[in-house]
Parts: C-alpha cells; structure tokens; sequence
C-alpha cells in the first residue's frame, strides 16, 4: 500500500450536499498545506450519478450540480443546493398550466445548467464530457467525473396498499423530495447500473491516487451507488493507495438526509460501526480506515475486530477549518494503514 503521509492526488467519491461540503474542507486544508509550504493538492472527484432524472425534457444531474456549484461559488448555500439569487417564473408557469412534476422545482438559473447538458447530450456528447464543459464556466478546483455516461436512475420500492404487490416504485427524487423519506423504504433499486461501466478517467483516478476518500455521503445511495459500478469496485479494492471512509452516521443517526431509513432497508445497523463494516475491509471491501465522531469511540473496537483501523475525531462539518481538521484526521489515518 502506498504511503500518504504527504499526498498529492486525492480522489472523492463524493454524493451531493454532504460530498460538496466535504469538498470544501479538503480544499480548505489544500489551501493550508500549501500556505505552510507543501506542495499543492490534485483532487478527483468521482460524483454519483444515480439521482439523475430526466424533468420537462431536460436532464438533470442534482448531485454533480451541487458539488459544481458549491465549490464554484454558485450554491444557495441556506438550502444546500440549487442556485443563489434564484428565482421561480418558470416552474410557476409549468404549475400553471399542470403540467407534472410539481413537486420538483427547477429554478430559473438553474434551467440553464440543465438546457446546456441537455442539449449537449443531444448532440452526442457523453455525460462526462458535457460535466467537462460546464465546470469551464464554474472553475471548481477540482476534476469533476461522474460515475458513468451510462443512464443509472435509482428507484426505491415503497408500501401502496392498493397495488396487488403491496407496493409499488418511485424514483428516488419523488421518495426524497416529494414523500420527504417519511414512508418505509423497502428496497432500493439503482436501475441500470449492472451493465454501467466507469466514465473516462475514474478508474485511472482511483489507481494512481495517493489517497481514496469515501466522505459522510449517503452510505447506500451515493458512496453505495458509485461502488456498485462494475469497475470502479474493483479499482478501489485493487488501488495501491490507503482508503480511508468518514462515518455519516454520528451519535446513532444520520447528520443529513435518509440514511437511517436507507440503511434499515437492507437490515444494516444505523450505526458508526455499522457503515464501516458495511463497507468491509479490504481486499474483500473498500476500507483500510474509519474515522467516527468521538461520540462513537466505543465502536472503535468492532471496527478493528473486523480489520479496519479505525480513530475517533469530531465529524460535525460546522465549518471550513473543521472540515480541514477532518480531512487532516483522515490523512493521518491513511499514513497509520501502511
């Protein structure tokens, strides 16, 4: 396993409001090393794609958006995603005329992003190629890839008492932004994924990183999502660097989000130990370390038990610097694996 100790290729596999948010740190603690007298960070994102909905003809990718916009300085930073200085005419007029879905809102800064991709990809260009060309305007600061240019779109089957089965299947944005999560998800589908491969550029990415960072996105339907990608599982199994997770799970719940809900549905325990040994050590899994928040330093032996190093260090993402700190914590954790 290679040394990181001093690394100068990172790679994420990063969701979307959490990922973003991470992201910023680890640019943030770049920023420092650099300011001390390192050399500077290269940093590779690969972003999950299985949110990805097609809305009004137009496609739209939530979670490389968010982190596009986060780290370009666009993001509604109170809602977490979206543009700021947004405005709502255009969704207004669709309600207007009843036109479906109305519970997803495309703002009318955001319909740009949105009609420039869609277009793109009509014209033949792939999605990592188009993700290319949007982030000329943004200048993130990072090499922004998404998991694949193939359609991946989650589902999640949910209870209907009146479909013969008992349930039925809505695509994930419906269960999280219209149901808001707060019906049982008895399964989650990402469709389309087992004939996906890996975009240009992920699995070189992965292999030739210094270090891999799995940070505190959705454990099933984010990080989950872009390891279930035939290729990139493999790569990170098989990659000479550390990799090393954050837990999302802190003090028995989840920061943000669904995970809880998520997590229950494929009987995995709701815990910091219980994402770490989801994930599994390698070779068989994806980890060599887990950083959970000291709230969980119990879990810390489990974790090792089951053969990842594991350290307890604050994960609340209050701010840049204590993002930089978790970032730090993971590095060093990553040096502590060789």
């Amino acid at each position: 396993m290679a040394a990181a100790a001093s690394p100068t290729r990172v790679t994420v596999l990063s969701g979307g409001v959490g990922g973003a948010r991470f992201l910023q740190g680890l640019l943030h603690w770049s920023a420092q090393r650099v300011a001390a007298g390192g050399g500077p960070v290269e940093v590779s994102v690969v972003a999950n794609t299985g949110d990805d909905m097609w809305v009004h003809g137009l496609k739209v990718c939530p979670d490389l958006d968010t982190v596009m916009y986060t780290l370009g300085g666009g993001i509604d930073t109170e809602r977490g995603w979206g543009r700021t200085d947004e405005t709502w005419h255009a969704v207004e007029e669709l309600k207007a005329y009843g036109v479906e879905p109305t519970w997803f809102g495309l703002g009318d800064r955001d319909l740009a992003t949105h009609l420039v991709r869609t277009q793109m990809l009509e014209a033949g260009y792939p999605l990592s190629a188009v993700t290319e060309a949007l982030c000329r305007r943004w200048q993130p600061g990072v090499r922004l890839l998404p998991m694949t240019d193939d359609r991946v779109e989650t589902h999640v089957a949910i209870p209907d008492a009146e479909a013969p089965s008992g349930q039925r299947v809505v695509h994930f944005q419906e269960y999280w932004i219209r149901l808001r999560a707060e019906v049982p998800a008895l399964a989650v589908v990402p469709v389309g994924i087992d004939g996906a491969t890996p975009a240009p550029g992920v699995v070189e990415a992965i292999e030739t990183a210094d270090l891999v960072l799995l940070p505190p996105s959705n454990p099933i339907v984010s990080v989950g999502t872009i390891l279930g990608v035939p290729g990139i599982d493999e790569a990170v199994r098989r990659t000479p660097a550390p990799v090393v997770g954050l837990s999302p799970i802190v003090a028995g719940r989840h920061v943000r989000g669904m995970a809880q809900q998520l997590l229950e549905s494929r009987g995995i325990e709701v815990s910091a130990a219980g994402v770490g040994l989801h994930y599994g050590a390698r070779p068989t899994g994806f980890l060599d370390g887990w950083l959970v928040d000291e709230s969980d330093a119990g879990q810390v032996v489990a974790l090792e038990e089951g053969g990842i190093r594991a350290r307890a260090v604050p994960l609340m993402m209050t701010d840049p610097d204590a993002t930089a700190a978790m970032v730090r914590a993971a590095v060093d954790l990553a040096g502590s694996t060789r």
